[in-house]
């Protein structure tokens, strides 16, 4: 990257641009999803029994789908919110109770969280080379693919959070769309939310930076005028309805089936409870697991990516087998300094786009500093990762501009890719030569 910062010419247009003066690279963000896609595929339905986290959300999807039935349904899983699980059980019903009817909706959901990724990095910054090069980090970054064959609900809230980002961009970027985007933004924001509480952080963001941009204009009437950032012809008024009201009515919305889970044996809490007060259970839940566990780690181990988690690692269909989840070795940790040259380079040039991911970031991480939750896994870091490889792509583009480091623009995604392929067998539930073969990929003790 360059040592200095370029300064701008009084000619150049601010940021973020009307429209993009690159051409747009959607053709890359179907094909990048697509080959994930493709890729994520293989070995879907191994191991053909439930692993990890899925042992608790397997039986609480199949509960959703005996709703009407005359024995009644039980409410499991309290701890977390329906959307996921109702997800999970569309699969079920749809290919049937076996491993792939429980991972198709997440590896759907993983596809997703990809295009609609590196369409949000598209829209915020208007960069091709960075869009295409996020696009490859974040495929070969380890935890979304990991997540995108699994059952667990990360890979849910990811996906909509994902498709917020992208529509909220998409507004700031393109006026005339403003009002049905940040409409959709804050219908991906409410699913969000109803899929894992973890989004909710993030979900304030789009709010917070509207109000906070548009108090910035210095505008007299506040509330009601449409003029100034970030969506120009959008009230702050009518940005409240989108982006406060619309995802609590969704997010309530989410918990309908809720209420008919339940029999005369065992009564549904929600419609005991109501929905506010039965928040108050679920509050108690997430924080009622105090038992150590083998693979629990904190927020410094995430980023330094030194503490990974086997989500499997046992002798299953015929073969030993294993499920690792860990970062890339070289992007999650290539992208902390990227994180400040973002932030250097945003704060010099006010560059919205470089800004939003450190502030992402620090918001998605900040989150698990001060969190009441005292058992924490790895998997909480997937959010905060998305982030650290947006900033390595933008940063891998300024690199574009200096002789000097043009190398590391082609040389870090390749890198990332090779490691990826290395990596692929523990990504992926292969067949293993024995017992021992972690060894193979275990390079640190926290990996093991």
């Amino acid at each position: 990257m360059a040592s200095a910062a370029p300064a701008l010419s009084q000619d150049a247009p601010a940021r973020p641009q009307p429209y993009p003066v690159e051409r747009d690279p959607w053709v890359w963000c179907l094909a990048i999803p697509a080959l994930f896609g493709a890729l994520a595929t293989i070995r879907l339905a191994i191991p053909s029994t439930p692993l990890f986290d899925e042992v608790h959300y397997l039986p609480a999807a199949r509960e959703l789908l005996k709703i009407g039935e005359p024995s009644g349904a039980q409410y499991l899983n309290r701890e977390h919110p329906l959307l996921g699980k109702q997800l999970i059980a569309l699969g079920i019903y749809t290919l049937g109770d076996t491993a792939l009817g429980w991972r198709i909706a997440p590896l759907i959901a993983g596809v997703i969280a990809l295009g609609a990724s590196m369409r949000a990095l598209w829209h915020a910054s208007g960069e091709r080379y960075a869009t295409i090069v996020f696009g490859a980090l974040l495929a070969t970054g380890f935890p979304l693919f990991v997540h995108a064959r699994i059952a667990m609900l990360d890979i849910f809230m990811a996906a909509f959070l994902a498709l917020a980002a992208w529509q909220f961009a998409a507004a700031c970027r393109e006026p005339e769309t403003g009002r049905w985007r940040l409409a959709l933004t804050g219908l991906a924001l409410g699913a969000a939310m109803g899929a894992k509480w973890n989004a909710v952080p993030l979900a304030m963001v789009p709010g917070l930076t509207f109000f906070a941009a548009r108090l910035s204009a210095g505008r007299r009437r506040l509330i009601l005028s449409r003029r100034g950032v970030p969506v120009p012809g959008v009230s702050l008024a009518e940005a409240f309805v989108w982006l406060g009201l619309v995802p609590l009515a969704v997010y309530a919305l989410t918990f309908a089936p809720g209420y008919w889970l339940g029999s005369i044996q065992y009564p549904s809490p929600l419609s005991e409870q109501g929905l506010i007060a039965f928040h108050g259970e679920i509050l108690d839940l997430q924080g009622s697991v105090m038992t150590p566990h083998a693979y629990q780690s904190a927020w410094p181990q995430w980023v330094t990516n030194t503490r990974g988690i086997w989500y499997l690692y046992e002798f299953t269909d015929n073969a030993q087998r294993g499920v690792l989840l860990i970062g890339n070795p070289l992007t999650m940790l290539a992208g902390l300094p990227a994180l400040l040259w973002c932030l250097w380079i945003g704060l010099y040039r006010l560059d919205w786009a470089r800004l939003g991911v450190v502030v992402g970031y620090g918001v998605a991480l900040g989150f698990w500093m001060i969190a009441p939750k005292p058992v924490q896994f790895y998997y909480h870091y997937m959010m905060p990762s998305c982030f650290v490889l947006a900033a390595l792509a933008l940063s891998l583009n300024d690199c574009l501009a200096t002789r000097r480091l043009r190398w590391l623009s082609t040389a870090v995604p390749v890198a990332s890719v090779a490691l990826f392929a290395v990596f692929f067998p523990i990504l992926t539930a292969a067949p293993l030569e024995g017992p021992m073969s972690f060894t193979k990929w275990a390079w640190l003790e926290g990996w093991r």
